[in-house]
């Protein structure tokens, strides 16, 4: 249970951290202020309401599935493979990143609680193979699994991760030499062709009761020409139309869309809130995560999705929504199939 989580990093011995600009008075902080809940709602409200029965929060039959093959090593094309929630595969023209992977069947610390909706855990941690990098937004259980995590060891390159999220890593057996941290406008630059820069999102971490000890973030990729941005869990806020004007050429915004409550209005987007950061970010292609796989709200299971599609449609973006496991080739043939309903 210790293992599982994790370890703060030492915020007295570490001076990069105490050197950031978002971090003052012994925790990192949003660009605007921002309330994890609303000023009305207390913890205890806030966990009653969780337990309570919601109509249609969790699907009435298993999710339908695709499975793609994993092993194909396309370098002239970008694939991404979606599995569930916030977790993805992104063959970036034969460079493999892997994003937030949570595939241990829940999104907690206990296996008791937030399951996975029934056929949603399509591939297994140990169908992952040959990671050039391992891509970590946030400490949240439902983006950094200690389970999940073990099971990659030895298969991954490099760890590119925000902010002080490299103490769990190192305290669950990963060496120090092969992890990357990055603040908000960072970069770290692989081999000279590929670019990874940090940048802001509206939200908060903490795996025990202590929030805020490492940095929340979301992340620019630039290789071969593509860019891709990768929202990790955010609010609405200003930050975005920042990024769309520092990247004018963002190809696909991989943005969360679900988890949303008035209780929590400013950590998480509602799905039109989703459509107006991908407009912000001027970006080409707009698919919504966060949902799918986990019930972390009140919301029917399927809502968000329909409400991104509609909202999109009637602002005319481009938009992808395919199965989770389905493997797609960014720019050919985008996937809208409307499979929730």
């Amino acid at each position: 249970m210790i293992k599982i989580l994790g370890k703060a990093p030492d915020l007295k011995t570490n001076t990069r951290i105490n050197n950031s600009d978002n971090f003052s008075n012994g925790v990192f902080k949003n660009l605007e202020i921002t309330e994890v809940l609303a000023e009305d709602v207390g913890f205890v409200k806030m966990m009653s309401d969780f337990f309570k029965s919601y109509n249609d929060r969790h699907p009435k039959s298993p999710i339908p599935t695709k499975k793609s093959d994993l092993k194909i090593h396309n370098e002239t094309q970008t694939t991404i493979t979606w599995f569930g929630h916030s977790s993805y595969l992104i063959n970036f023209k034969g460079f493999r990143i892997l994003v937030d992977p949570v595939m241990c069947g829940f999104a907690s610390p206990f296996p008791q609680m937030i399951k996975a909706f029934k056929g949603t855990d399509v591939y297994q941690a140990n169908e992952i193979y040959n990671l050039d990098l391992l891509l970590i937004t946030h400490d949240h259980y439902d983006h950094l699994d200690y389970t999940t995590l073990l099971k990659l060891k030895g298969k991954i390159k490099r760890i590119c991760c925000s902010l002080g999220v490299a103490s769990h890593l190192i305290f669950w057996g990963f060496s120090p030499e092969i992890i990357h941290e990055l603040d908000w406008w960072q970069s770290y630059l692989l081999e000279n062709e590929m670019k990874i820069t940090a940048a802001p999102a509206r939200h908060f971490s903490g795996r025990s009761f202590k929030r805020a000890q490492t940095l929340w973030s979301s992340f620019i990729v630039e290789y071969k020409g593509q860019t891709i941005f990768i929202g990790g869990d955010s609010g609405y806020g200003d930050h975005f139309k920042k990024i769309g004007e520092t990247f004018p050429k963002i190809d696909l915004a991989l943005l969360e869309c679900g988890q949303y409550n008035e209780k929590w209005p400013l950590i998480h987007m509602l799905p039109e809130e989703t459509v107006k950061a991908h407009l912000d970010l001027k970006a080409d292609v707009l698919m919504p995560v966060h949902w799918g796989k986990f019930a972390l709200a009140y919301h029917p299971w399927n809502e968000p999705v329909q409400r991104v599609v509609e909202e999109a449609l009637f602002q005319k973006i481009n938009y992808t929504t395919p199965h989770i496991g389905e493997s797609f080739v960014l720019g050919d043939n985008l996937p809208v199939e409307t499979w929730w309903q």
